[in-house]
């Protein structure tokens, strides 16, 4: 060995002075089996909550009215204040939840469109965004998913107005959606409204 190497191992020995081995720990092991059983249980569990939802979906993908491409469409329950419509007509009310509906089938945007409502009522949002695109590219059959969409708005009891968007929001090819109140959004208001009241 040549001085350079023992000066070498010196260094080496002197910096390497108080450490300490890795203790080794105990590993786990998993079998297949278990991992294969918690991916089954849980996809069998997702199947089930979407056969539910699919159960309580009566949106209907029988022939609907036909609108056109670059319709202006709009609809409002009983009840809802001219105020509130222009005001959801043009885009001042804040969009809380968007959904996209370009290059679904019928029934994927029927399934998603009837989640997306749900999911929003239970968390309580009023305004949202829903695109179904325009359907002009469609030569054989334009507007089909934008037609649906409108009849399904109109059918959804949670759906107090709907109008075709500004430009600035995707203008023909899109819907501004106002969802009714919670009970709870309710409560609050009445609430609200209601102090320094006699």
């Amino acid at each position: 060995m040549s001085d350079t190497d023992n000066n070498e191992d010196d260094l080496f020995l002197r910096e390497m002075q108080g450490v300490e081995p890795l203790q080794a720990r105990e590993k786990v092991t998993l079998s297949k089996g278990d991992i294969n059983k918690a991916n089954a249980a849980a996809r069998k569990q997702a199947a089930a909550q979407e056969a539910e939802q699919q159960q309580q979906n009566h949106l209907q993908t029988s022939d609907v009215t036909r609108v056109g491409p670059h319709d202006i469409l709009g609809f409002k329950r009983p009840g809802i204040q001219d105020g509130v419509f222009r005001k959801l007509r043009l885009g001042k009310y804040e969009i809380e939840a968007r959904l996209d509906l370009h290059r679904r089938t019928v029934e994927q945007a029927r399934s998603e469109l009837f989640r997306f409502i749900q999911d929003c009522m239970e968390h309580d949002i009023r305004c949202v965004l829903i695109l179904p695109g325009k359907g002009d590219r469609n030569i054989e059959d334009p507007g089909i998913l934008k037609s649906y969409l409108v009849h399904w708005l109109e059918d959804l009891d949670t759906v107090q107005a709907f109008h075709t968007a500004q430009k600035h929001h995707g203008g023909s090819g899109a819907f501004y959606v106002l969802l009714r109140k919670s009970e709870r959004k309710k409560q609050e208001a009445r609430e609200r409204y209601s102090k320094g009241r006699i």
